[in-house]
């Protein structure tokens, strides 16, 4: 759920150019979440935290935040912001180390997996927070990703706690990545209303 890169202090880019390129990465990451969310439950809704993860349901765990680090780099690249920030690293290197968990959780259970996940999206959501505040000035439109990223602390906080319980399932986490596709697509429409009134 997470967008990373910030604009560069020494790169110059046009409002324009960088909401653009955020406009279509949305865009990308709406489409990439609903066909997740679409595969968890028809795949892996009824597994439970004592479980093991099958190896779809394994395989769709691994993706996701691998996914969030890739297209932290996308966002870089399509918001034409110069030189990677130290944020947007950060957030390349906790995606991947996320994923590298889940390899670690897919031997175990699916309660292990739930942890994984909400600490990875509690500190992710925690750097979209922090981007998207820093991103007002020069983008603006960024009140959904502040919202996302707040509803993403709590989320994560939420996983790692319902990870314990024997009745939590995969279902919740395919809720969050739903929620953070909503939350992109509102993105997307901010940006492009505020393109519209400065192009006026």
């Amino acid at each position: 759920m997470t967008q990373t890169t910030a604009p560069s202090r020494t790169t110059p880019t046009t409002p324009t150019t960088t909401s653009s390129g955020l406009r279509s990465l949305y865009l990308i990451r709406v489409a990439f979440s609903l066909i997740w969310v679409a595969l968890v439950l028809t795949t892996s809704a009824s597994l439970v935290s004592t479980d093991r993860p099958t190896a779809i349901a394994a395989a769709l765990l691994i993706v996701y935040p691998l996914w969030d680090a890739v297209a932290t780099l996308l966002e870089h690249r399509m918001a034409g912001t110069g030189p990677m920030d130290r944020v947007g690293a950060i957030n390349v290197t906790l995606g991947l180390a996320t994923a590298a968990g889940m390899i670690g959780a897919a031997l175990s259970t699916i309660g292990t997996a739930l942890l994984v996940f909400g600490v990875w999206a509690l500190l992710s959501g925690a750097i979209q927070l922090v981007v998207a505040i820093r991103r007002r000035r020069t983008v603006g439109a960024q009140w959904p990703m502040i919202i996302s990223g707040g509803l993403s602390v709590l989320a994560g906080g939420s996983f790692a706690a319902m990870s314990a319980s024997p009745t939590s399932g995969l279902s919740s986490v395919a809720g969050y990545s739903a929620f953070g596709a909503f939350w992109f697509l509102v993105s997307v429409i901010a940006l492009s209303v505020r393109g519209r009134r400065e192009t006026r």
